[in-house]
């Protein structure tokens, strides 16, 4: 599967071609298949972004998944993950309401 370098980064390339070489670079080796397949690489950026509330990223990362081979189920786990994540901190913090 070709790795596929986001769109922004390729806008880069219009003002600082040497930067947009080494991102390109990142995005590739971190994207490709090695240890994880394709379709885990998928799913676990598809958690970060939803993490961080990208959007976009995660309806493209849900649709790579879905092309390397991931189901709505696999899709629903990633999810559920991004928010065991991120709601931990919501619990932890919150126990500071019943301190002395």
């Amino acid at each position: 599967m070709e790795v596929r370098i986001p769109w922004f980064v390729e806008k880069v390339r219009e003002y600082d071609e040497e930067f947009h070489r080494q991102l390109k670079a990142v995005v590739e080796m971190a994207m490709k298949p090695g240890a994880l397949d394709a379709r885990t690489k998928f799913l676990i950026a598809l958690a970060l972004d939803a993490l961080k509330g990208a959007e976009q990223g995660v309806k493209v990362l849900a649709g790579q998944a879905r092309e390397a081979g991931a189901t709505d189920e696999q899709i629903a786990e990633a999810v559920r993950l991004a928010y065991f994540v991120a709601g931990m901190d919501v619990v932890k913090t919150s126990l500071k309401a019943f301190e002395d």
